[in-house]
């Protein structure tokens, strides 16, 4: 019998689903846009069974790949693990063999040396595929109608790295898929490489770079013809493994940095520039160029906002400094100062998740939207990590500054959301909003 830990990470809220199943037709409150006709693809953690560490943390569970297909005003469900090589193993054995959260030093001794990857991270369909992706493994492919597993992918021999990207961008122009790979060397190395591949799936760039410090290099963006890399001072040691501490930890010593480089370079170019005292920030919004002028547009707070990730230096989480607010980096790559030229702070509702209209990307934009907490509204839904403050969705109008929410009532909360543009032709930011964790809302 299954008995998984009763803390926060697996109960209320986060609570377990592990059903693989269909629905067709789901019951709709309220209206779904008669226009909308497409699948919206969302990914969990979601294990199959009882983690090997009772400490474990929620983000280390099977990636559980969901698909809502809208057409016509209705809305069918369909719901898959992603069926990776730990999840076929640990299926064929009945019980969990992979250890802690990127810890190989913790996994039973049958599956040393096996790809550790949950794909539960992001998804995303490209080349006709369905990309289902974790940043410390190669990206899984999946069949984007059935949810079949397809298996890990090289893309043919061309991208021969063991890590693969979290947060990929799509460049509106060319169609490339834009990602990247940290720590390619083995666990802890500062090795990284840029990639793009095109429509039809071909590794079509590759270049290598160095990260200042070994870091949790989550998400990035590109700016027309640059990549942009954000480093927050996320990092890790070998004591940390051997201990089998939460993975990440962060060193408030530690500088952010800004990274930039020509995306049809080969890597040679990558010029960081640091900011002391350090800030956080995981997510991008977007980044464009103005002239010799990078700016990257992120949600940054004044210190680690992850609480599951502790601070170096032992000192409590502080709730208030963790508060991510959208700032604007901009970096300058006529100046011979390796130091960011300017932090803007041009939001005002604090929250996270940024998203904006794709076909913006990389491009000097208007909208974008976040997930944000408004701390005054009440909640009455179940417990659990920042549940009851993930509660409205604002758009930001970066032309006006003109800031609108929406809250989505006392008994729920929002995961990620997405744009979804009315028609590939329509002016920025005409669409829907879509959140698998509340109504459909236009903005």
């Amino acid at each position: 019998m299954a008995h998984f830990p009763q803390h926060p990470g697996f109960t209320s809220v986060l609570r377990l689903i592990r059903l693989e199943g269909d629905i067709r037709d789901l019951e709709v409150e309220g209206e779904i846009p008669p226009a909308l006709d497409g699948a919206f693809y969302r990914v969990h953690p979601d294990p199959q069974f009882p983690p090997k560490y009772a400490d474990d943390q929620f983000f280390n569970g099977d990636g559980m790949i969901s698909m809502f297909r809208f057409k016509d005003g209705k809305v069918d469900f369909r719901q898959r693990y992603a069926r990776t090589d730990k999840w076929k193993v640990e299926n064929e054995a009945g019980r969990a063999l992979f250890g802690a959260c990127r810890n190989p030093l913790t996994d039973d001794d049958a599956v040393k040396g096996m790809i550790r990857g949950t794909a539960n991270t992001n998804v995303l369909v490209h080349a006709g595929k369905l990309f289902a992706m974790k940043e410390d493994s190669p990206c899984l492919i999946m069949d984007a109608n059935t949810l079949e597993t397809q298996g890990y992918t090289d893309f043919g021999g061309d991208l021969d790295i063991p890590t693969f990207t979290a947060h990929p961008k799509i460049d509106p122009e060319t169609g490339n898929f834009c990602g990247f790979g940290y720590a390619v060397a083995g666990p802890l190395t500062r090795e990284a490489c840029y990639f793009e591949i095109d429509p039809a799936g071909k590794v079509v760039r590759k270049a290598p770079f160095t990260v200042p410090y070994y870091t949790m290099l989550h998400d990035f963006c590109i700016a027309g013809d640059y990549a942009v890399f954000n480093v927050s001072p996320y990092t890790s040691d070998q004591q940390v493994l051997e201990e089998n501490r939460p993975h990440f930890y962060y060193d408030r010593e530690l500088p952010f940095y800004v990274g930039v480089m020509r995306r049809d370079g080969d890597g040679s170019d990558m010029r960081w520039f640091s900011l002391e005292p350090s800030l956080c920030g995981c997510h991008v919004m977007n980044a464009f160029q103005d002239g010799t002028k990078i700016h990257l547009d992120l949600p940054v707070s004044k210190t680690g906002s992850l609480p599951f990730f502790p601070e170096k230096d032992g000192r409590p989480f502080n709730p208030e400094e963790a508060v991510t607010i959208l700032h604007r980096v901009t970096v300058d790559l006529a100046s011979n100062s390796d130091t960011i030229a300017s932090v803007e702070r041009i939001g005002e509702m604090p929250g996270e998740f940024p998203r904006i209209d794709d076909r913006m990307c990389g491009k000097p934009y208007r909208h974008g939207w976040m997930i944000t907490y408004d701390f005054a509204k009440p909640y009455n839904g179940p417990p659990g990590p920042f549940a009851g403050v993930i509660n409205s969705i604002t758009h930001y109008d970066l032309a006006t500054g003109r800031e609108q929410s929406w809250w989505c009532g006392p008994e729920g909360a929002f995961q990620e959301p997405c744009f979804v543009p009315r028609g590939k032709d329509e002016t920025e930011g005409d669409g829907w909003m879509c959140s698998p964790s509340a109504p459909m809302a236009q903005i």
